[in-house]
C-alpha cells in the first residue's frame, strides 16, 4: 500500500476546502490573494482520493462529520476545483486560473519557464524578435538558457547572445509586457495541450495495440460508434506516418533506435518507406542494413509490429517535443513477412 503525500500546508488546506463544502469554501477563497488560490486550487486538482486516516490528520476536530461512516473520504479533481471556483469567481477568471494550473508550475512566469522543456521554449522563441528572447533568455536560469540556446537554430543564437551581452537593466514596463506576451500566447496554449480530447487518449490506446487487436477493436467501434471509430483513425499515428517526415527529420530518428530494431521493422515496410530510410544512411550502413534483412528469413508479423512500435514511439517523443514535424494517419496491413 503506498504512502500518502507529506501534509504540506497546501495540501492541508485542500482537504480542508474539499471537506467543508462549495459554500464554506467559497467564503474562504474571497479572503485570498491570487497565489494564495491559486496554490490551493492546484493542490485540489491533484490531490485524487483522500482516505479518512488522512482526513482525521487534517481535521481532527470534524473527524466523525466529513471522515467517519465509511464515507471513504473525499476526492480532488480539476472538475471539483474547477466547479468550486466558480462559485465565487467569474467564469473568464476561472477559466484563466485552470489553464495556469494545467500549466507548468510556478508562482511567477520566469519560475514556469524554469519547468518547461529546453525544445519546447525553444519552438516558441524561434518565432519571437530575437531582442524579445534575449530578455527571456537573461530572466531563465543559466542552466536552462544554455539548453535552450543549444537546440536554437545556430544564427539566432548567436544573435540573442550578442544583445544579451549589450543590454542594459530591463525596464519594468519591457519585462511586463514580455510576461503577458509568455501568459497570453505561450503558457495558454501549453494549458489546453494539457487538456487531452476523449478521442486522442483513444488513439494513443489503439497506437499500443498490435495489428490483430488494432483491427478488432477497431472493427468493433466501427460497427457501433462509427463516427468515433472514424475521429480515432484520424488522430492514430502509425509507422506509415514516418513517411510524412523530412529526410532530416529521419536522420534524427535513425540517431534514437537500435538497428537491429530498424532491421526488423523495415523487413516488414513498404518498399518506399525502406527507401527513406536507406537513403538517410551512410552507402556502408544501408548496405550493412540490407544484407541484415536479408538474413533474417522469414519474420513474424507480431515481431514486425513490435519493432515498429518502439520506433513510432520514438517518433512520436520527438515530435511531441517540437523536434520533427509529422502528420498523422495511415495503416498497415500484412499479414506475414517473407
Amino acid at each position: 500500500m503506498s504512502k500518502s503525500p507529506p501534509l504540506t500546508g497546501p495540501r492541508k488546506a485542500a482537504i480542508l476546502m474539499l471537506a467543508m463544502g462549495e459554500q464554506r469554501a467559497a467564503q474562504l477563497f474571497s479572503y485570498m490573494d491570487d497565489y494564495e488560490i491559486r496554490d490551493i486550487s492546484r493542490e485540489m486538482a491533484t490531490l485524487g482520493h483522500i482516505t479518512s486516516e488522512e482526513m482525521e490528520t487534517t481535521l481532527s476536530t470534524f473527524t466523525e462529520t466529513v471522515g467517519g461512516g465509511g464515507a471513504g473520504g473525499v476526492v480532488g479533481g480539476w472538475g471539483t476545483t474547477e466547479r468550486y471556483l466558480r462559485s465565487f469567481m467569474k467564469e473568464d477568471r476561472v477559466k484563466e486560473l485552470m489553464e495556469e494550473m494545467r500549466g507548468p508550475a510556478g508562482r511567477t512566469m520566469w519560475e514556469k519557464l524554469a519547468n518547461v522543456n529546453e525544445e519546447t521554449l525553444a519552438g516558441f522563441l524561434v518565432n519571437e524578435y530575437p531582442q524579445t528572447v534575449a530578455v527571456i533568455i537573461s530572466r531563465i536560469k543559466a542552466s536552462h538558457a544554455a539548453k535552450v540556446l543549444a537546440v536554437l537554430p545556430q544564427e539566432l543564437a548567436l544573435e540573442v547572445m550578442e544583445r544579451v551581452l549589450v543590454m542594459d537593466n530591463v525596464p519594468r514596463e519591457v519585462l511586463t509586457a514580455v510576461e503577458e506576451s509568455l501568459k497570453s500566447e505561450f503558457m495558454r496554449n501549453l494549458a489546453q495541450k494539457n487538456t487531452r480530447d476523449s478521442h486522442e487518449l483513444m488513439a494513443d490506446i489503439f497506437n499500443n495495440f498490435d495489428r490483430s487487436n488494432e483491427q478488432k477493436f477497431m472493427g468493433l467501434l466501427e460497427q457501433g460508434h462509427p463516427s468515433d471509430a472514424e475521429r480515432i483513425r484520424a488522430l492514430m499515428f502509425t509507422f506509415d506516418d514516418i513517411m510524412k517526415t523530412d529526410d532530416k527529420g529521419i536522420q534524427t530518428i535513425l540517431r534514437d533506435i537500435d538497428k537491429d530494431v530498424l532491421a526488423l521493422a523495415l523487413k516488414g515496410a513498404k518498399p518506399e518507406m525502406r527507401e527513406k530510410f536507406m537513403r538517410n544512411m551512410s552507402e556502408r550502413a544501408a548496405k550493412i542494413m540490407r544484407e541484415d534483412m536479408d538474413a533474417m528469413g522469414p519474420v513474424k508479423v507480431k515481431d514486425v509490429d513490435e519493432a515498429q512500435l518502439k520506433i513510432v514511439a520514438v517518433a512520436k517523443s520527438l515530435a511531441d517535443k517540437g523536434v520533427i514535424v509529422i502528420a498523422a494517419g495511415g495503416e498497415g496491413q500484412e499479414e506475414f513477412i517473407t
